[in-house]
């Protein structure tokens, strides 16, 4: 199982890229339509003033409709999300951030492949083949695996990230929570080998992504250990007791997921502490 975790490292940056292409493609409207409007703006304040004169002499009454036809589409682009915003059924449902904070991170980004163990977590399919993930079920799967941790002894707890994406974030929600961190390749006999000298016993692990964190999969439930995982559009899910489904690739999907996952423990446990999204963002 360890030629797996090697295997992903050799495909993250190509995946990954592809996951950053499309979050930036989707932010990259906003800037268009800012461009396309201050270009028409300039076009009109150059207008002739025999042009303007003409404008003027159509009269009150059509002023003023073409004031109100020309009002609501202003008011809709004020309003306009600069993201494909098509990411849950349910647009009113109560979310821990703004969905806009989930999209910008493309938190809602699949793979261009599914797995039938998947299928119910996925929103829609995009027109360039990338599954969308439903981020009012992340948003729960998030709170439900909160409440889950929450009845752990921190220093029981392990999690586990080969992704380099993930390492970070996971490396900070330990910290943060207390529990213990196993982050690049998953040494084989971690769980299952008393004479390994960095043989641990946790009673919950915590992995980035089922593919690559196989072994520690595997490991944990040979000693019959729940598993929660972040899980993608592509993942298997025959070994995960509890999946919060996400993009499990992108540096900033990772990130505002662990931190979520980190608070929302904190804050089933009583505790005061709140984290910043900013503390488990990793500098390129």
């Amino acid at each position: 199982m360890s030629e797996d975790n090697d295997a992903v490292e050799l495909d993250e940056d190509a995946e990954t890229e592809a996951v950053d292409a499309a979050v930036e493609e989707e932010a990259d409207t906003t800037e268009e339509e800012s461009t396309a409007d201050v270009a028409a703006e300039a076009a009109a304040a150059d207008a002739e003033p025999d042009e303007v004169a003409a404008e003027a002499d159509t009269g009150e009454t059509a002023e003023a409709v073409g004031a109100d036809e020309a009002g609501e589409p202003d008011e809709a682009e004020a309003d306009a999300s600069p993201f494909d915003d098509d990411v849950m059924p349910d647009e009113d449902v109560d979310l821990l951030i703004p969905v806009e904070d989930y999209l910008s991170a493309g938190v809602h980004i699949g793979t261009q492949q599914n797995t039938t163990d998947m299928e119910r977590f996925i929103h829609r399919v995009r027109d360039d083949g990338l599954y969308v993930l439903d981020v009012s079920t992340t948003d729960d799967r998030i709170r439900t695996a909160a409440d889950f941790l929450a009845n752990y002894d921190p220093e029981q707890m392990l999690v586990t990230s080969s992704r380099q994406y993930g390492r970070f974030p996971a490396e900070k929600f330990a910290d943060a929570v207390g529990a213990r961190a196993r982050t690049g390749r998953f040494i084989p006999g971690t769980l299952t080998n008393p004479d390994y000298a960095g043989y641990i016993e946790p009673d919950v692990v915590v992995v980035t992504d089922p593919i690559g964190d196989a072994q520690a999969v595997k490991e944990a439930i040979t000693v019959g250990i729940p598993v929660i995982a972040m899980c993608d559009s592509n993942n298997q899910l025959s070994n995960v007791d509890l999946v919060i489904p996400t993009n499990n690739k992108g540096r900033r999907a990772l990130s505002v997921v662990y931190w979520l996952l980190a608070n929302e423990t904190l804050d089933r446990r009583g505790a005061d502490t709140v984290f910043a999204l900013e503390d488990f963002e990793d500098e390129l």
